[in-house]
């Protein structure tokens, strides 16, 4: 992107979007709130720490704004420094504080999540699951450690797979969701939804179910500490 649109984005986040914007933020288990948006942007969704907004006039553009109190925002400008440019990531072209407000000016990536896949009964492809692992071995390549990639951080897009959310890709331990996603992708998904035309769609209470039952039993396995929340970028479509 031309270094004169990005310095056009930014001087209208710090004139426009910064002043009028208001967050809440006061559970780490919870999103934060947006409370006051200024006219003309629209909110993307919110996630545990920040909240992406976008312009119709900044085309291709999203701005994540980091609620006050919010710690995050200098690993994930480091993560994009070691990811640089790479198909299946988005891209930070800017980032900056002001008056105490931090923010990253990205790329706005576009798809439907697994998640929604799975409810809309959308056939996810396998080459989007073949793309989300080169680009989980990329970032390892980088010295950067995969971490929190769910089916709500996964998207496809015109077919190949996009990960949303690189905001814990510093965290030092392991973690397993991807795997186990991808496990039960091939042993349950393909052999009994899986469509040639159209996916069967899984009912909501079905999907909760799955979801606190993993929960239930990552929790128990230990896979990550009791009581530390994940970091959830809401970038592309809002949060289910």
């Amino acid at each position: 992107m031309e270094q004169q649109a990005v310095r056009h984005a930014e001087e209208r986040i710090r004139t426009e979007l910064l002043p009028g914007l208001r967050l809440e933020s006061g559970s780490l288990r919870h999103p934060v709130q947006a409370l006051d948006i200024p006219p003309g942007w629209e909110l993307l969704g919110c996630g545990n720490y920040a909240a992406v907004l976008a312009h119709p006039e900044l085309e291709g553009l999203a701005v994540k704004v980091y609620a006050p109190d919010r710690e995050g925002w200098e690993d994930e400008v480091e993560v994009y420094r070691k990811l640089g440019e790479h198909p299946a990531y988005g891209r930070c072209y800017a980032s900056g504080q002001h008056e105490g407000t931090r923010y990253l000016l990205l790329k706005r990536l576009r798809g439907v999540t697994l998640y929604r896949s799975l409810l809309e009964g959308l056939v996810i492809p396998e080459q989007a699951i073949a793309d989300v692992d080169e680009a989980l071995a990329y970032a390892a390549s980088r010295g950067l450690n995969p971490h929190d990639v769910h089916g709500k951080n996964v998207m496809v897009s015109d077919g190949r797979g996009i990960v949303v959310d690189v905001s814990d890709f510093l965290k030092p331990e392991p973690c397993s969701m991807w795997t186990d996603l991808k496990k039960a992708y091939y042993a349950l998904y393909r052999p009994l939804f899986a469509k040639p035309d159209r996916s069967l769609r899984i009912p909501p209470w079905m999907m909760n179910g799955i979801r606190l039952g993993y929960r239930l039993v990552r929790g128990q396995s230990g896979r990550r500490p009791k009581g530390a929340p994940s970091r959830r970028s809401p970038q592309g479509p809002p949060p289910e």
